[in-house]
């Protein structure tokens, strides 16, 4: 997938029959923009646009990230904290995965072109389009581990 200009937005939109609106613009800026690695939640994304002086309602939010995931623009990610966090869908090699601490939410981002070759073979296989694919590892970290389970 190539990252997603205003431009490139605004035609695959047109073509759904939606628009390109300001606030969308705004949040598909705010995503491409963030520093790598970060993750950002519906709520996050509300707190930060109003830090840079945009403010956008919650709602008009979670149907835009929702949308854009959808659109295999953005990666939604289920971590352990019990709701989604969002972030730029990289084309490959900037591909990742998740592993994540059921207990302290550390996430732990890495590379593995077998997972992504085994996706994209299956949706070839299978006559789909890859937008997105993606392993969330669900476990407990060193720290963690050492809390629960002391000498």
């Amino acid at each position: 997938m190539a990252i997603y200009t205003a431009n490139a937005l605004k035609a695959e939109l047109n073509e759904r029959g939606w628009r390109l609106t300001p606030q969308r613009e705004i949040i598909l800026n705010l995503f491409q923009n963030l520093p790598e690695g970060n993750h950002l939640s519906a709520e996050d994304l509300c707190n930060k646009l109003q830090e840079q002086g945009d403010p956008i309602s919650l709602s008009t939010i979670y149907r835009t990230v929702k949308l854009m995931a959808r659109m295999g623009i953005l990666r939604e990610l289920e971590f352990a904290e019990g709701h989604k966090h969002y972030e730029i869908n990289q084309p490959y090699p900037y591909h990742h995965h998740h592993l994540i601490c059921v207990k302290c939410n550390k996430t732990i981002e890495f590379k593995s072109d077998s997972i992504l070759k085994i996706g994209a073979k299956t949706s070839e296989k299978e006559g789909f389009h890859l937008l997105d694919c993606q392993l969330l590892i669900h476990a407990i970290c060193p720290t963690c581990q050492r809390s629960l389970f002391p000498n």
